[in-house]
Order: structure tokens, then C-alpha cells, then sequence
């Protein structure tokens, strides 16, 4: 897929953005089988792409060989219906190295993760992530968050790089994001991707489409489809009674959940889809599980957000 068809089929939101969870059996090995169910369902529930070995996929936790087995099982899965994107991180040698093994397993782009711990320059950055666009032919996403923060010059400097498509922004400053928009727009008009990619992207949604970015990941999808789509076509459509509803009965109250433990941007994420009845398995240390009775909760939600449809169907 060249850059140009990645920009057209993610251009328009035709539905969540699905970061799957990584599946692993009893012995701690990862699962092809589980996994391959999960990116099944996800596909067929209506995802608009699979996100493949991500930030909620533990990209961290994953060797090279278990990171291609990976995202091949997920480009099988897929069939072409929908983009696989996969994540490429650490170092300049060692992205440029899960960026070759995501291309020879048919992966269709990068999300180009932040460097392994080192708070570099904004010129290091972007040659950082210039000789990564150039190792393969897949285009590259761009993830801002963390030690990955970059000025509208940079932002500029990376539109302008070919097979650089686009900008998933996961630090949640809206001031520093709409300059961005504004300096891309000014200096290098075309299509350039932007992704609200905070943890439970819904909760700032509304404020990211303010500035033009329709795009988003949805860690909910992986174990409430359901909610997600609810919430995606309501947000969609202009439905603002039904955006708020799910907001203030589920979103907020499942972030402010997510907020009690570290990790739980994953953990809780995995947690979730357990409870929907598909044995993934436990998240990989240094993460932790969460505590029973966070789980519980988690399930409370669940079943207050299907209450909020069932209402909202009844209507």
C-alpha cells in the first residue's frame, strides 16, 4: 500500500481505530490462535484499521520473532478489509529492524513509536524518524507523547519527508496541536494525518475534532465494540445527546478508573476483554494485573453503558 492509499482509506473515520490486545497462553507464549480471533472480531464488529502490535498490543514486551508472528496473523486476519498498521520502536536500529519485519510480514504502515528514553533534540528527532521512513516503503505515522514532543517546525519538517503521512498525538496539549495543524496547513498543504491518540480517546474527542482531527484510537473497542461504535456513530452524526450520555455514564467514569493503577491503559484494556470471554491471558511484567475488584467494576460500567443503549434504542 503506498503512503497516497494509507491516507485515502484512513482519511475518512468510517469507524474505530482498533489496537488490539497481544494474546498469551498459560505458559506466558503468544497465543497466534487467541490473537487471530481478537483482530477476527474486531474486523468484523467494524474497525476502520487494526493497529498491530501497539501500545495496548505491549509492543515492549515482544520479541522481534513474536512481534512479526504477530502482525502477519493480523494482516492474514484482515484479508485487505481494513488497513494493518503496526508499531516500530526504540532506537534508529532497531525501529528500522521491526520496520522491515512488519513490511515482510504484509504489514500496510508504521506508528513510528518514541525513541527508547532519551530526551533528544528536535533536529535528532527528526532525522530519528527520517531514517526510519526511509528503511522501508510502508508509510509512517508519527506518535507524539512522552520523551517524542515536537515543535510545529518539526511537525513541518516531517510532512515534508516522504512516507511520513501523519501525526497521532498522545501529550493532549491542544494549544501545541493547533499550531501544529496551522504551520502543516500554512507550509505543506495536502493530506496529513492527525489521530487523537490519548489513553480512552473518546474522553477528549469532542475537543480533537474542534481543531480538525477526526481520527482516533479506541482501547474500548477491544472489549466493548458495542460502546465504541455507539459512540463513534453518535459523534459522527452530531448525535450530542447520545455523545454525552455515554461520556458521563461510561467515559469518564472508566478513566477515572483507568487512573487508579499504572498500566491500566493496557491492564484494565486486557482485563476487559477476558471479561467478554476471549482468554488473552495476563499482561507481560513490568505491567501488572489489576485488582479484583477494579475488574468488577470495570464490569459495573460495562453493563451501565448497554443499559444507556438499551434506553437510547427504546426511545
Amino acid at each position: 500500500m503506498t503512503p497516497a492509499d494509507l491516507v485515502t482509506r484512513l482519511g475518512i473515520p468510517s469507524g474505530p481505530l482498533f489496537f488490539p490486545v497481544t494474546a498469551y497462553g498459560p505458559d506466558g507464549a503468544v497465543d497466534p490462535a487467541v490473537y487471530r480471533a481478537h483482530v477476527r472480531r474486531g474486523v468484523e464488529d467494524g474497525a476502520a484499521a487494526v493497529f498491530a502490535c501497539c501500545g495496548t498490543g505491549e509492543f515492549h514486551a515482544l520479541t522481534p520473532e513474536e512481534f512479526q508472528t504477530c502482525v502477519r496473523a493480523a494482516v492474514e486476519e484482515t484479508g485487505g478489509r481494513v488497513p494493518v498498521v503496526a508499531g516500530a520502536g526504540y532506537g534508529t536500529a532497531l525501529a528500522v529492524r521491526y520496520a522491515r519485519l512488519a513490511e515482510e510480514a504484509g504489514a500496510d504502515g508504521l506508528l513510528a513509536l518514541p525513541p527508547y528514553l532519551v530526551h533528544a533534540p528536535q533536529e535528532g528527532l527528526l532525522r530519528h524518524y527520517r531514517e526510519l521512513a526511509a528503511a522501508t516503503a510502508l508509510p509512517v505515522i508519527v506518535y507524539q507523547r512522552d520523551n517524542a514532543v515536537f515543535t510545529p517546525e518539526t511537525v513541518v519538517g516531517l510532512a515534508r519527508t516522504e512516507g511520513i503521512v501523519g501525526l497521532k498525538d498522545g501529550l493532549g496539549d491542544l494549544d501545541l496541536m493547533q499550531r501544529i495543524v496551522s504551520a502543516v496547513r500554512t507550509e505543506v498543504p495536502g493530506d496529513f494525518l492527525y489521530f487523537n491518540g490519548l489513553p480512552t480517546a473518546e474522553q477528549t474527542q469532542l475537543a480533537y475534532r474542534a481543531l480538525g482531527v477526526t481520527l482516533y484510537s479506541s482501547a474500548v473497542f477491544c472489549f466493548a465494540p458495542e460502546i465504541a461504535l455507539a459512540f463513534h456513530r453518535a459523534l459522527t452524526t452530531g448525535d450530542d445527546a447520545t455523545v454525552h450520555r455515554l461520556l458521563d455514564g461510561f467515559y469518564r467514569p472508566f478513566v477515572e478508573l483507568r487512573a487508579r493503577g499504572r498500566g491500566y491503559a493496557v491492564s484494565l484494556v486486557k482485563a476487559g476483554v477476558r471479561l467478554r470471554g476471549l482468554e488473552v491471558g495476563e499482561v507481560r511484567p513490568p505491567l501488572r494485573e489489576p485488582g479484583d475488584d477494579h475488574v468488577k467494576q470495570l464490569a459495573q460500567l460495562i453493563e451501565r453503558a448497554h443499559a444507556l443503549l438499551e434506553e437510547d434504542h427504546a426511545k
